[in-house]
């Protein structure tokens, strides 16, 4: 593919001078896929720009003005992308949020950041934003997500395209690009992480390099990646900048859908997170232990020659003929991947010394890297010919980093971040003495590689962050209690219980009898005569939507009628289970039923409990809750078709479950 790229992209004053390079210098290059209907179709750097300059020229007629903020609240696809590459061509700040925020984080974020315009996916977002108008002078616009986004690019159908050329010629590596809200497991509200066009476009370029002895073995227009990371979050925002940079054609899904789509996009760049590399392992040993005891044998003697030709200093001709021999085994794994993985980007750290081996050696190359907001998302790296597995790789060029006494990995030089928003005393106190630092655990050994193992804060800030859940003095102690044999769809599930709330004084405080707004749930159906009728239905399909919003709870089941108080049955998200177990420095080995057990997770449901408590009536606060690692699912019979619980399928399924929560109560 020729001369690395970094140089050229670190030469650039702003994102959108990626788009127009290209377009000028190689109109005809594919640089995006599409998923139209079934198949994949490219979109080359002259329809990109195009489209790009359509919706900025409808952004400076909307009035966007320089330094503006832009809310966008929206999945990850190729619209967002143009969308955001519009943003920054006009010089406006890029606000990103995902489709299923809650109203709430919507709203905190909004009076924080205060943005001229408002673009939202899903009805139900778009009606909150548009009631936001009323306290937020400075909003003038609420536009709704649609492909193409026609009313944006519509407003500027007159407008001469000099008036964005101006708008980029302004732009400055130092002007600020994008605020950036992380998602926290353990805190309701994080600080917007303020990143400047120099930056994400220095650690791009960074990346790039080191990745370049892989990537340069591609012919040109042969590097393509697919990814499901999402585009709000550090990972999928820096992945794809680094993608632009390094000429890699991109196309996106929506997270959960990576690995259904390798099999059709064939990717010769994988990126992505440990867990895919854990699955595809996972369902392989699943599949040789479900055949016979001479195939668990055979999985089993092919991983311990794959990782033995990894960790082998020297590949001679004896090894690479004992590798040979479980070729086919191998040629099973790549195909899983797509078959044509020429280099695997692995985010966050997290993959285990031995499958990190595994995979490099069946023929996957996978380099693990690691960074955080605040670096502008990456600043260590391992490298094709210099890594070592199990570890997140070295310092890029210009960086050096240093682990505390305590543990924690401190950072100092290369692009950082512009401050938290709003926040200057947070921001001095990310820093020590001129390092930043992480608020992860780390450990460097003497060759300067490092392993990462876990979090001890939601942020580099040693600032304790607004919202977050403290456990209070008096709430009983979590258990866990043993289930009986689960029926075939019943997952192994884990009980918390919260104090009764017995007097105005006690610890939990219940707010007065309040009338619920309009939820996206309905209170008819199997519980439409819960409590007092339709007003008390109204209220716990409030709390059930509260609770729903938190980004680690996937559906929740209120249960009042017939018992002593209200109780709840929570599931939780597959994906983001995963991610809790990763930042909060969980064994890769740890089931999801351990990890919907463990006494800090209940810990952080307790607290998403209470604070729902607080907008309803007493005699509908949530005392007791039952976490299940498993979702319902249309096919286990507990979810129609339409998305909507069986609520007295449900109850059935789970009635000893229940039970347990007044059992536990009573004693």
């Amino acid at each position: 593919m020729g001369e690395a790229p970094g140089s050229l992209a670190r030469e650039f004053s702003g994102l959108s001078d990626l788009v127009y390079q290209v377009a000028t210098t190689d109109a005809h290059a594919h640089v995006f896929s599409v998923l139209e209907g079934w198949d994949w179709e490219r979109r080359t750097a002259g329809e990109f720009a195009t489209d790009v300059t359509a919706l900025a020229k409808g952004l400076v007629a909307a009035g966007i003005a320089e330094g503006d903020r832009v809310l966008l609240v929206a999945d990850s696809n190729y619209d967002w992308v143009r969308f955001a590459f519009a943003v920054w061509s006009v010089r406006a700040v890029l606000v990103p949020l995902p489709k299923a925020v809650s109203e709430e984080r919507m709203a905190h974020v909004a009076r924080e950041t205060r943005p001229a315009a408002v673009v939202v996916e899903g009805e139900r977002q778009y009606r909150a934003a548009v009631a936001l108008q009323r306290e937020l002078p400075d909003l003038g616009r609420v536009w709704r997500y649609e492909e193409g986004l026609p009313v944006v690019a519509g407003l500027g159908t007159y407008m001469d395209a000099t008036a964005v050329r101006f708008r980029r010629d302004e732009v400055v590596a130092d002007d600020p690009a994008v605020v950036l809200y992380p998602m926290s497991t353990v805190s309701r509200r994080m600080r917007g992480v303020v990143l400047s066009h120099g930056a994400l476009l220095t650690a791009a370029a960074d990346l790039v390099d080191r990745m370049w002895p892989r990537l340069s073995e591609l012919a040109p227009g042969r590097a393509s990646a697919v990814l499901d990371l999402p585009l709000s979050e550090m990972s999928g925002l820096a992945s794809l900048v680094a993608c632009v940079v390094g000429r890699v054609r991109v196309g996106l899904v929506a997270p959960g859908r990576l690995r259904r789509e390798l099999d059709r996009f064939r990717p010769t760049v994988l990126v992505c997170r440990p867990d895919l590399f854990e699955r595809v392992h996972g369902s392989e040993r699943a599949s040789a232990h479900s055949t016979d005891w001479d195939s668990v044998g055979t999985f089993n003697a092919a991983m311990d020659a794959a990782v033995s030709f990894d960790q082998s200093p020297k590949k001679g001709a004896w090894r690479r003929l004992s590798r040979s021999m479980y070729d086919w085994s191998f040629s099973k794994i790549r195909d899983l991947l797509g078959g044509r993985v020429h280099l695997a980007v692995c985010w966050g750290g997290g993959l285990s010394e031995r499958l990190d081996s595994y995979f490099n050696g069946v023929g996957v190359p996978v380099m693990q890297v690691f960074g955080s907001p605040e670096t502008a998302g990456v600043f260590v790296a391992n490298a094709p010919g210099e890594r070592v597995a199990g570890t997140v790789g070295r310092p890029l060029p210009g960086r050096e980093v240093w682990v505390s006494p305590e543990g924690e990995l401190f950072v100092r030089g290369g692009p950082v971040f512009l401050g938290y928003w709003a926040d200057g005393e947070g921001t001095r106190a990310a820093f020590r003495e001129g390092w930043l630092a992480t608020g992860v655990l780390a450990e460097e050994d003497d060759e300067g590689f490092v392993r990462v193992s876990g979090r001890s804060r939601p942020q580099a800030s040693v600032a304790e962050v607004p919202g977050r859940f403290v456990r209070r003095a008096r709430v009983l102690e979590v258990v866990t209690e043993p289930s009986a044999e689960p029926e075939a769809e019943s997952p192994v599930v884990a009980t918390a219980s919260l104090p009764v709330v017995e007097e105005p004084t006690r610890e939990l405080e219940v707010a007065p009898a309040v009338a619920a707004g309009p939820v996206g749930v309905s209170g008819t159906g199997e519980f439409a005569a819960v409590g007092e009728g339709s007003r008390d239905a109204e209220v716990v399909a409030g709390f059930e939507a509260r609770l729903r919003a938190h980004p680690l709870i996937s559906q929740v089941l209120v249960i009042v009628e017939g018992r002593p108080f209200a109780s709840a049955l929570v599931t939780l998200v597959r994906d983001q289970l995963e991610y809790w177990r990763l930042v909060n420095g969980r064994p890769l080995s740890m089931a999801p039923e351990e990890i919907a057990g463990d006494r800090d997770l209940l810990r952080e449901v307790q607290g998403l409990v209470y604070e729902a408590n607080r907008s309803v009536p007493r005699h509908l606060a949530v005392r007791s809750f039952h976490v299940l690692a498993e979702e319902f699912t249309v096919q286990s019979g507990l979810v129609r078709p339409s998305g909507e619980l069986r609520r007295e399928a449900v109850l059935r399924a789970f009635s000893e479950e229940i039970d347990g929560l007044y059992r536990v109560r009573r004693e």
